[in-house]
């Protein structure tokens, strides 16, 4: 599908007529393949897919790799035991700008969250100590966030589903707030041309309106002294230092500049200013990656408000008796470390530092999923659930560990039948390559796939060698 009129038009009026040609032609191109490493699941061993001949390094993000090609992430098991995550190269800058942050046990806002890539980056930042909230209002792509999170199984995060103005109910709360605002999509044109069909000039002002209301909530939640973090995937000015702009004119001086964030001239990036932000574009035609505007700025430490977390509309999270709790213990490395509790009828697990943090959000806000969940108690023993399987802090002796080939692997994942004979009675971690990717219960010469139906492979293994992201 050929590029909007009007918006080759755009780009070369805001960019010069050169600039915004090569820009064009850029997006006519090949779009770059990357992945980012999750660092509590690689430390022993590096996944398959970046062990291949002409993987690099992406300069910006020390977990980052450029994939020579497109490999067939459906099908690989490591990429379901959440040992990467399909990203795209130029949105992995986010963690750049926030490394001076000092994010080790901080409170992370992610304002508009799905499908989850810059999410699993903060909760790898932030530490066990630390809590990422990842916001989705739209409850179909809340859903694809949550199992992302399941996925990449630092049990740090809890994903709630509601508009900005109601997250805002926690007033300065957050040391950081990151809004990756809904946008025209222009930065997507040379991955989808989907974006370039629904392009419109109207559209870009409607997405710079809910921005500027975006923005605002965001202000709201930050703390006085933390870091605001602004991003798009599109490249006109209205919705990147245009959104800026109007946002300072409403703070004025309560906005204050950001620590420099050094980069090397060979990546391309197109530095600039904003006021007191601090910008950063990614332009197909001069870095590796597709197009990306970020800033960065600080909320000033004097200005006004005070922390305020919203009274408790409900009591969320059950109390766990000491034999249930001795039960739930049994299945964590660190158990001194977590917190256990109920939610209906599924027992979950939440690092302890930020467990009265995580009751506050679940009594005021519609959570969907957080920390991690365990599974039921039956005659009092655990009944895990999926998610317990792809638990970084999971304790892999709790139960029987079977390790299978690359076949049986994808059928566990297509949730086909096994042959019982690799497992021991009763409840089995099944693993691939050495990483956990779920359960399986044999009962005699039964064996009950436990894999989740939502998460399932579907597709048929094509020929080729490339295919969609997963």
């Amino acid at each position: 599908m050929r590029l909007p009129e009007a918006f080759v038009a755009a780009v070369c009026r805001e960019l010069d007529e050169a600039e915004g040609r090569a820009l064009c032609e850029a997006l006519d191109g090949e779009p770059t393949v990357s992945v980012r490493l999750n660092p509590a699941k690689c430390a022993g061993a590096l996944p398959a897919v970046v062990a291949a001949e002409g993987v690099r390094p992406v300069g910006w993000c020390a977990e980052g790799r450029y994939l020579p090609r497109r490999p067939q992430f459906t099908f690989d098991a490591e990429f379901h035991a959440g040992a990467y995550y399909v990203q795209e190269p130029s949105s992995q800058f986010v963690g750049r700008l926030l490394a001076d942050v000092g994010l080790d046990g901080a409170r992370v806002l992610d304002l508009c969250a799905a499908p989850g890539g810059k999410s699993t980056l903060y909760a790898s930042l932030v530490g066990r100590d630390g809590l990422v909230v990842a916001n989705e209002i739209d409850r179909r792509r809340a859903q694809v966030l949550a199992d992302n999170i399941r996925r990449w199984g630092t049990g740090n995060v809890v994903v709630t589903t509601a508009d900005a103005e109601r997250m805002a109910e926690f007033e300065s709360w957050y040391d950081v707030v990151a809004v990756d605002a809904p946008c025209s999509g222009e930065g997507m044109f040379r991955k989808d041309d989907a974006a370039r069909g629904e392009w419109s000039e109207a559209n870009v002002r409607l997405c710079a309106s809910r921005q500027d209301a975006i923005l605002r909530a965001a202000w709201r939640a930050l703390r006085p002294g933390g870091t605001l973090l602004y991003s798009t995937c599109t490249f006109n000015r209205s919705e990147d230092e245009g959104s800026l702009e109007r946002f300072l004119a409403w703070a004025g001086d309560e906005a204050a500049e950001s620590a420099e964030v050094p980069l090397d001239e060979a990546w391309g990036v197109v530095c600039g200013r904003v006021g007191v932000f601090r910008t950063f574009r990614f332009f197909p035609h001069r870095a590796e990656g597709e197009g990306f505007f970020a800033a960065v700025a600080r909320k000033a430490s004097d200005a006004g408000g005070r922390s305020r977390v919203p009274r408790l509309r409900r009591e969320a999270l059950g109390a766990v008796d000491k034999a249930s709790a001795a039960e739930l213990a049994r299945w964590v490395a660190e158990p001194g470390a977590m917190r256990f509790g109920a939610v209906g009828d599924t027992f979950y697990g939440w690092y302890a530092a930020q467990y009265d943090a995580v009751r506050s959000l679940s009594g005021v806000l519609p959570v969907i999923y957080s920390g991690v969940a365990m599974g039921q108690l039956f005659k009092g023993r655990l009944k895990p659930d999926p998610a317990l399987a792809l638990f970084a802090g999971l304790r892999r002796d709790a139960v029987p560990a079977t390790e299978l080939g690359a076949e049986e692997a994808l059928r566990f994942l297509r949730k086909q039948d096994l042959a019982a004979g690799p497992f021991a009675e009763g409840i089995n971690l099944v693993t691939a390559h050495g990483r956990a990717l779920g359960f399986v219960k044999r009962i005699g010469a039964r064996v009950n796939n436990l894999y989740p139906n939502s998460l399932r492979i579907l597709r048929q293994q094509p020929s080729g060698d490339a295919d969609a992201e997963a």
